[in-house]
């Protein structure tokens, strides 16, 4: 199948690293290892982080003048889509080409990630509301990614049957080939950052960006304030505007702390596989990848039970989850993992075992196709 990829909160080929870019870019690698031919149908970015109407309104009319001019080239075209498939649609990011374009088209449209709080309706959000209810309501087959959305997006569907359920995914090999070598690993990083491997290392992967990610940075450091009298080192990567107010909040742990910026993705696996625990409130998160990665190297979690992170962590098995923004829990959940070696190890193999079970993208990959497949009887499509 001929397949129009469209992001329209963060388009695949943007240089700005996030959790949001890396599952567009499997879905892609998903889809082509199901044997479909998929095309990036447009770079246009619907996102509006500010809540600012008169911007949403904008940007629907460019999203407009952007799908008309679409349709003509891509009917000039022999061999034209033959589905639509846009990822990631709420009210910040509603998607203002793949309605139009499907139906003009004639082809089956289909959203992977999609999300609708009824409180949007008449906030700062509410033009991109609209949008994004109209493009759910309209969807042929939407792919649920995070439990915690079908609330809001079943009751927009015509058919529930139109909703799919599938498990967030990642390339498990390169986490595991860095599990299955941790101890060299971890000896390479401990030299070339002056780390002290007899030392836990608590991990944490994110974006310094203002809001939710530097609220969790604050938590996070207030959280482990009160562990100094145990010993371990906090690693972080990630680099972002925010990163002078993050400095400023992990500043009271002192040397403790070592931040190692923003790094490639090759170069993730074995800092996860090296580290002992992964550490995250998780605040204001869909599901987490970097919750997912840990996990795939076989590195236990500790998070904030918000969203759909319960559906990527297993609490008590792979990892602690603990009430959302509760400092206090999360404190004493990384000091009991941190006392408790026997049971790090436990987690660090039945992590690595459900992760490789249930998100690996081959897996996806069948998921998709069969979900694809059977769009026709799902949706009453016709062709």
């Amino acid at each position: 199948m001929r397949i129009a990829f469209y992001a329209p909160m963060k388009a695949p080929n943007d240089p700005v690293p996030s959790g949001d870019r890396t599952m567009a870019l499997l879905l892609i690698r998903a889809l082509r290892l199901a044997g479909h031919e998929v095309e990036l149908a447009s770079t246009f970015r619907s996102w509006d982080g500010q809540g600012d109407p008169e911007r949403q309104r904008r940007l629907a009319l460019l999203g407009a003048r952007l799908a008309a001019r679409a349709l003509k080239r891509l009917r000039a075209r022999q061999a034209r889509p033959e589905l639509w498939f846009t990822y990631h649609v709420y009210h910040k990011a509603p998607d203002h080409l793949g309605p139009f374009l499907s139906k003009a088209m004639g082809i089956p449209y289909a959203i992977a990630e999609a999300s609708s709080a009824q409180k949007q309706a008449t906030g700062r959000w509410a033009p991109g509301w609209r949008s994004s209810v109209a493009a759910i309501a309209g969807a042929d087959l939407v792919l649920g990614l995070n439990p915690a959305d079908d609330d809001g997006v079943v009751p927009l569907l015509p058919d529930p049957r139109r909703l799919y359920r599938l498990a967030p995914f990642l390339d498990v090999r390169p986490f595991a080939a860095a599990a299955a070598d941790r101890k060299r690993q971890r000896d390479a990083l401990a030299k070339q950052y002056l780390l002290d491997p007899a030392v836990p290392w608590l991990l944490s992967v994110a974006m310094m960006r203002p809001g939710d990610k530097l609220a969790s940075f604050q938590l996070l450091a207030e959280a482990l304030a009160p562990l100094t009298d145990r010993r371990w080192q906090w690693l972080i990567v990630g680099d972002g505007p925010a990163a002078a107010a993050v400095r400023a909040a992990i500043a009271p742990l002192g040397s403790r702390v070592t931040c190692l910026g923003e790094l490639g993705r090759c170069s993730l696996p074995a800092i996860y596989a090296a580290s002992d625990l992964y550490v995250w409130p998780a605040i204001g998160e869909a599901w987490g990848m970097s919750l997912l990665e840990a996990q795939a190297a076989a590195l236990p979690v500790v998070a904030g039970n918000v969203g759909g992170v319960a559906a990527v962590v297993a609490d008590g098995e792979t990892g602690v989850l603990v009430r959302a923004r509760d400092t206090a829990a999360l404190t004493l959940a990384v000091e009991r993992l941190l006392d408790d070696p026997p049971r790090q190890v436990g987690m660090r193999k039945a992590a690595s075992q459900r992760v490789a079970s249930h998100h690996d993208l081959r897996a996806a990959a069948g998921s998709l196709n069969a979900a694809l497949g059977s769009l026709s009887a799902m949706s009453g499509w016709c062709g």
